[in-house]
């Protein structure tokens, strides 16, 4: 149509069909690169403050606000099934399961220790501090999937922290459930039913012990091959820097940007797609 009679409408319409198709095709090699295992199921997504109290602790809780704005713009639901909270403000842990077509697939590039430099809003002297936070993903696992003795779990009930509401805080709803044999704990106390709080305690069990099963093979496989990994100080995955300059960077993959509050926003998708572009080989903070 351009070449028999070529107008500026057109011409836009043209660009913008283009664009969309790129965009597209953007989309799918993204998905092409979805192989895993357990890339197709929800994701089991835990926080976890570092050392440093209160800075660690709101450190925590900007994580969690930026995996849900993520979420919020990929159609993702996500739902706090457990979270304890810090002693003046934000997460001294947080627990969320996303669910969606391939949330654990995208995820997973999040697996790892989370870095932020900023002017601490705890200190009256305005100084420059370091935070850290763990974010540990996993697949959700089918109850199917993992044999579990009934006899190897403890379960407790027990009433829920926090605020809560005119309910939660009145009967033993939260639950806690210990696998004695690897000693693993799991919690959940966010919904008002203990039938659905212990399924999703159970849930997040199965998950964990398929990981620490796949973790032993690992160690397994490195310790075959003299494999020390990388020196504890360091691991981080990913800095924020927010002061003296605005810098987010990737260190496993070098993608940086110098949006921090976009990041912080929820927009993670150019690090996401850096990492599943990456080849396994360059990935040095497998855990």
């Amino acid at each position: 149509m351009l070449r028999l009679e070529s107008d500026a409408e057109t011409e836009a319409e043209a660009d913008k069909m283009a664009l969309a198709l790129l965009d597209d095709l953007d989309a799918y090699e993204l998905r092409t690169l979805l192989s895993g295992e357990h890339d197709a199921r929800n994701a089991l997504v835990e926080v976890n403050a570092g050392a440093g109290g209160s800075e660690a602790c709101d450190w925590a809780v900007m994580l969690q606000r930026m995996y849900a704005r993520w979420c919020e713009k990929h159609s993702f639901k996500m739902e706090i099934i457990s979270e304890t909270p810090g002693d003046v403000t934000g997460y001294r842990s947080v627990q969320m399961l996303v669910s969606g077509e391939n949330a654990y697939g995208f995820l997973k590039a999040e697996n790892g220790v989370h870095r932020l430099v900023r002017i601490s809003p705890f200190d009256a002297a305005a100084r420059r501090h370091t935070s850290f936070a763990k974010v540990e993903v996993l697949p959700e696992i089918e109850e199917s999937e993992v044999h579990i003795n009934p006899d190897d779990l403890k379960v407790e009930t027990l009433r829920a922290g926090g605020a809560g509401g005119q309910h939660v805080n009145k009967t033993e709803s939260a639950v806690r459930i210990t696998h004695l044999p690897t000693g693993l704990v799991v919690n959940c106390q966010n919904e008002r039913s203990q039938h659905k709080n212990r399924a999703s305690a159970m849930s997040v069990l199965f998950a964990r012990l398929s990981e620490l099963e796949r973790t032993q093979s690992l160690d397994r496989m490195n310790l075959l091959k003299g494999d020390g990994g990388p020196a504890a100080w360091g691991r981080q995955i990913r800095s924020y820097v927010m002061q003296p300059y605005t810098m987010v960077k990737d260190h496993r993959t070098g993608f940086e940007t110098g949006n921090v509050l976009g990041v912080l926003d929820g927009e993670i998708d150019g690090f996401i797609e850096a990492y599943l572009k990456q080849k396994p080989s360059e990935d040095t903070f497998v855990e």
